[in-house]
């Protein structure tokens, strides 16, 4: 029995051992002793609270919508009136050889100062279908040698040869054009820099050039589907730039691209004249093409959005901090006392 005694004794001394052994250093961090803000809710507290906020928020909010009045807007939509009234089918008149000239009239209501961007506003286009994001090969827009294009189809091959860039967002790209002249004088475009500078450095190649593109292949007895515009084979993807700015997907179906910009102010009463090539099918869809003129601000182009709702969250945190200071003063209910709060006043030893 002794010996039985004595054996269960020598288990349990170990197995204490090894839990002390286990036992981690002690320290603040483990023990969770450090110093800590723990702010107690008062009444005076956040009512204060609620009031900076209102305090910061609305200035921003009323100043975001001064500088989102200020830019000069002139928005002219023309898929519609760009088509002869003597055509019943829209989508046979853009897929037809008709002429798609058409000339536009822009009225200049007020000083629009030099830069003036010029965008193109597409509706009702999802960009941000699945399957159309994912059909492109960004190893093949950096390296033409990039053979991984399974994601382009059905725009991957064309006569047994790869086509360069492939997938439908490149065989889609936007190909209406604009050219601009006030008082018979023309109005240079430029469309230099209108993509981001790390697309033209890192996701398109200065080596990579189109090749094989369906659009090259438009009068071609070929039954390939024509997308959009044509792609010039002697310059590099990092230098076409209006296929850089387009292959940057919009997420909402309403979007604006930038097509460039115009470095000439221009006055009240005038008229801009804009020569409109509508080639671009929008008319299978329903969708609407708009050309839009707009200056810039400190803050950017015309959104009242960031303004509204800086000055409705500043409103809002107003409203409840004199909500909240009325009730404080005429039904007021006592505090108890905060010292109770330190569960670890007095932590343990080492």
């Amino acid at each position: 029995m002794a010996s039985s005694s004595s054996g269960v004794t020598g288990s349990t001394d170990s197995t204490a051992a090894r839990r002390q052994n286990k036992r981690p250093k002690y320290s603040k961090f483990t023990q969770q002793e450090l110093p800590a803000c723990k702010p107690i809710l008062t009444p005076k507290a956040v009512i204060s609270a609620f009031l900076i906020v209102s305090v910061v928020f609305i200035p921003i909010g009323v100043a975001s919508l001064f500088a989102s009045r200020d830019v000069v807007e002139i928005v002219d939509r023309y898929e519609s009136v760009c088509v002869p009234s003597n055509y019943t089918d829209k989508v046979a008149f853009i897929q037809g050889p008709a002429n798609k000239t058409c000339i536009r009239k822009l009225q200049v209501k007020k000083h629009m100062k030099a830069p003036i961007y010029v965008y193109y506003q597409l509706d009702n286009f999802y960009q941000n279908h699945r399957r159309y994001v994912k059909s492109r090969s960004d190893a093949q827009l950096r390296d033409s040698n990039q053979t991984s294009i399974s994601d382009c189809k059905p725009e991957d091959m064309f006569n047994g040869s790869r086509i360069v860039p492939c997938g439908l967002i490149a065989w889609s790209l936007f190909n209406d054009t604009y050219s601009f002249s006030l008082n018979n004088n023309n109005l240079t475009v430029n469309k230099k820099e209108i993509s981001w500078k790390s697309d033209r450095e890192h996701k398109f190649g200065s080596k990579v050039f189109p090749k094989n593109f369906p659009n090259n292949f438009r009068n071609s007895n070929s039954t390939a589907l024509i997308g959009g515009a044509i792609l010039d084979e002697s310059i590099p993807l990092s230098e076409q730039e209006d296929l850089i700015v387009w292959m940057r997907t919009a997420a909402l179906p309403t979007f604006r691209k930038l097509y460039g910009r115009i470095h000439t102010d221009l006055n009240p009463n005038d008229t801009v004249t804009v020569i409109v090539q509508n080639n671009y099918n929008t008319y299978s869809f329903k969708g609407k093409k708009k050309l839009v003129l707009s200056t810039t601000s400190w803050l950017g182009g015309k959104n009242d959005f960031l303004g509204i709702a800086y000055l409705t969250v500043g409103g809002l945190c107003f409203f409840l901090a004199l909500s909240f200071t009325v009730v404080y003063f005429i039904k007021p209910r006592q505090l108890g006392d905060p010292s109770y709060l330190s569960w670890n006043r007095n932590p343990g030893g080492h």
